[in-house]
């Protein structure tokens, strides 16, 4: 399966590698793991959203960030593999939601990555996770997004 072909069947468009914010580079590649730093629902360096989830972001807004930020990941991982076949599998998807005092429902929010994976990979993408609630993310994101990805 060719994965940017399937990216473009589900309606999703695999953006260009965003250039890092900080200190860090987009990916390491250790043994047959590739780990990509974190990603925010940003298009052409903007945020598609702002804020935080329960208050100025709702869930569907959320959970389309997070498919937003997995994107980026895989455009991250693209730019470190060179080429998204190389994925054999998705290991572990970390999503941090900055939430309001009494939001709960991070994992809903982070099903936007994950289903999106899913759809994807398939099977291949079915991954270990963690979904946790933050008080900030950077620049005001509503959701951060990494990835570790198994590769041959």
């Amino acid at each position: 399966m060719n994965i940017e072909n399937r990216i473009k069947e589900l309606g999703f468009e695999l953006p260009t590698a965003p250039t890092p914010a900080g200190a860090y580079v987009l990916g390491v590649i250790t043994g047959n793991l590739c780990f990509v730093s974190g990603q925010t629902g940003t298009v052409g360096g903007k945020l598609v959203y702002s804020g935080k989830l329960g208050r100025e972001v709702s869930l569907e807004e959320g959970y389309k960030s997070a498919q937003i930020a997995a994107l980026n990941c895989l455009a991250e991982a693209k730019a470190v593999l060179g080429d998204l076949d190389r994925i054999k599998r998705v290991v572990k998807v970390l999503g941090f939601v900055a939430s309001s005092e009494g939001f709960d429902q991070q994992p809903k929010v982070v099903n936007g990555a994950s289903e999106l994976l899913g759809q994807i990979f398939g099977d291949s993408g079915k991954h270990a996770r963690s979904a946790v609630g933050v008080a900030e993310l950077p620049f005001g994101a509503p959701v951060e997004v990494e990835l570790i990805m198994e590769i041959e």
